[in-house]
């Protein structure tokens, strides 16, 4: 038996040939276990990323170790700091968690080149058919743990299933750093007993309307008729009584075209400072550049968003006569934004961030009587190449430099 061609494995698993395998690859508290990698005195502590003691962020990752003091994403640090006061406070540094991302993905591809990644931490794999290469799919499955343990240094908890929603449950139910398989044919039967709560779309809103319904389990849920809950979620009651029944036939896709690039960065204190909020923009445009120009592309459109200290956002565009990947030029934009935006509402400023869309294929205008595009071509490739080797920190450039860099 040969792989399955993306395009046939529909085709193989109605015929029941070959009963459909996926695998969804979840690396467990992804931030955090990079920082552990990088630090290992950090290993067995609690552990949270995302913002330093006393500052306004959010809880972006916690170590278990941390989530035993209740603990979680989205919880702001003041919070996290008075439920564990004697946490490691991390600010973190989201391109080396890029880094690491491209590496994962790297590693899975090598396994099977139907990929779908569903955020940096985490994605699906299409093995129908693989057991001719790695014996069984959970032999398949213990290899790619262990590339990822020697090669990242980082945790991994994999599911396997006959479907994607019962893949993406079975490896939460795997963590930390865990391997479940759910063997053919039991995937209804896998989901049954399970709160209704663990099951993907479904969020504390829709747990607690469910929980009025007399809905506990996933398996209650898949035993309402679908035209009961239609009252209750509309369109979205077939989704979840599908997903419930294990009734996913959705294919791992590659993910589409990325349409735009964007950085963002929320203050510890409120600024009104245009100095200030240009150096950031700056260094938010670096990033965006970079970006950009691993992507191959231009961009026509610049983007700022602000969002001031009553937490009103608002979002500036402005679209450029012809394409760049330039930071020069998106941050000359970008600040035009900026400037006008402070003139029209004159109060401090919480957050900040800078994109660009509207992508074209790259070109550089030639000029016989000038060659400075090119050079500065030249440039930024350079920079781009020293950054991606020695970190995104081996080059400041003056005008993002603060005075407690």
């Amino acid at each position: 038996m040969v792989p399955l061609s993306h395009h046939l494995w529909r085709e193989t698993v109605a015929s029941h040939e070959v009963p459909r395998r996926v695998i969804h690859a979840d690396l467990d508290a992804f931030f955090v276990s990079v920082e552990v990698a990088l630090n290992p005195e950090l290993k067995g502590k609690p552990v949270i990323v995302g913002g330093r003691p006393g500052g306004r962020g959010v809880v972006a990752s916690a170590s278990y170790e941390a989530r035993a003091f209740g603990i979680s994403a989205g919880m702001p640090i003041k919070t996290a700091e008075r439920l564990c006061p004697k946490a490691v406070f991390i600010q973190g540094n989201f391109n080396r968690y890029i880094e690491a991302s491209k590496k994962f993905m790297a590693i899975l591809a090598d396994f099977s080149p139907f990929l779908e990644p569903g955020g940096l931490d985490e994605a699906y794999l299409e093995v129908t058919g693989f057991e001719s290469l790695h014996g069984t799919i959970k032999n398949m499955a213990e290899k790619i743990k262990k590339r990822v343990r020697d090669e990242l240094n980082l945790p991994v908890s994999i599911g396997i299933a006959g479907c994607k929603v019962v893949a993406k449950v079975a490896s939460g139910a795997s963590k930390p750093n865990g391997l479940l398989e759910v063997p053919p044919g039991e995937d209804k039967v896998f989901l049954a007993p399970l709160p209704v709560g663990k099951l993907p779309g479904v969020g504390k809103k829709t747990e607690a309307v469910l929980k009025n319904l007399g809905v506990r389990t996933i398996g209650n849920l898949a035993e309402m008729p679908e035209d009961a809950l239609k009252s209750r979620f509309g369109v979205y009651a077939s989704y979840l009584w599908h997903m419930a029944n294990a009734d996913d036939d959705r294919p791992v896709e590659p993910p589409g075209e990325v349409k735009s690039v964007s950085r963002e960065t929320t203050f510890a204190e409120d600024s009104s400072q245009i100095e200030f909020l240009a150096q950031t923009l700056w260094r938010l445009t670096e990033e965006v550049g970079a970006d950009l120009r691993s992507y191959d592309r231009m961009a026509r459109t610049v983007n700022l968003k602000l969002r001031y200290s009553d937490f009103t956002t608002i979002t500036r565009s402005m679209t450029l006569k012809q394409g760049t990947d330039g930071d020069n030029d998106i941050y000359a934009t970008g600040k035009a934004l900026l400037e006008r935006a402070l003139t029209a509402i004159r109060m401090p400023v919480r957050l900040i961030g800078i994109g660009v869309s509207g992508f074209v294929p790259k070109s550089i205008q030639l000029d016989l009587l000038d060659n400075r595009p090119q050079r500065l071509s030249d440039l930024y490739r350079v920079i781009d190449n020293i950054r991606a080797k020695y970190g995104f920190e081996a080059i400041k450039t003056g005008k993002g430099i603060r005075e407690d860099d």
